[in-house]
């Protein structure tokens, strides 16, 4: 992956810092700069002041949920724009994946889940 996502923007949203450090280091070198939130409000903080290319979201976050950070994203940025979404959750629940998909998520992983899948599609909601 080293340096193909030169230019665009990440930012990774879990509450928990073990995930979110082996995220960004499996991102490191790729090119792209990454920014890390570890509640809902600091991610719908870092999306309004910013234009990010890519939102990796947990759904189960403390204070605003990963949900609420969607909803209120896809009112002023709406489905098809930046930033492409891959939620990232513990949560199997079906009816959470339904909504997800509503929403308009690009990608829904389920923790624990492959980092390397993870990487591949980052590469591809990013490439060209």
């Amino acid at each position: 992956m080293a340096g193909n996502l030169e230019g665009k923007t990440i930012v990774v949203v879990d509450d928990d810092p073990d995930i979110v450090t082996a995220i960004t280091a499996s991102l490191a070198d790729s090119g792209a700069t990454i920014r890390t939130a570890g509640d809902g409000a600091a991610a719908s903080k870092i999306t309004d002041e910013s234009d990010p290319d890519l939102l990796i979201l947990d759904i189960m976050l403390p204070g605003k949920s990963g949900f609420l950070v969607l909803e209120k994203l896809r009112r002023t940025k709406p489905r098809g724009s930046k930033p492409r979404v891959i939620i990232i959750t513990g949560n199997e629940g079906r009816r959470h994946r339904q909504y997800a998909d509503a929403l308009g998520v690009d990608a829904y992983l389920t923790k624990p889940f492959r980092m390397e899948r993870l990487v591949e599609l980052t590469e591809k909601l990013l490439a060209g």
